[in-house]
């Protein structure tokens, strides 16, 4: 399994598989499975939108095991969430934001454990 983290800025966090475009992140979800996905809404200027990724999630059932929305658009995220909550699957964890540090530094040093073997 993988973590997917989509984003056309910011930097990638440890133990993560980046992303920078909606098509990008889609293909990955239909060919990988994916542990925890974590969405931007805003992908650059005349760029599709994270809103689109939820769409096909949705539509596809592409749902990872969880999922965080860590834009920093209000709107975006509450589109997101409506899309993503309306169609999830039980037992899909769904959070309204983004990443807490711990976790993403227990993602990190397992990062590197597995990197050891």
């Amino acid at each position: 399994m993988i973590h997917v983290y989509m984003d056309d800025l910011r930097r990638c966090p440890s133990g993560f598989t980046l992303v920078r475009t909606v098509d990008e992140c889609i293909e990955l979800l239909r060919i990988s499975e994916v542990d925890i996905l974590s969405l931007d809404y805003d992908m650059g200027p005349g760029e599709k939108t994270g809103a689109e990724v939820a769409a096909a999630i949705a539509r596809e059932g592409l749902y990872p095991r969880e999922i965080f929305l860590h834009t920093s658009s209000m709107a975006g995220k509450k589109s997101m969430y409506e899309i993503l909550y309306q169609n999830k699957p039980e037992g899909v964890i769904l959070h309204n934001g983004p990443i807490p540090f711990e976790r993403l530094d227990e993602i990190e040093s397992m990062a590197r454990r597995s990197a050891r073997k």
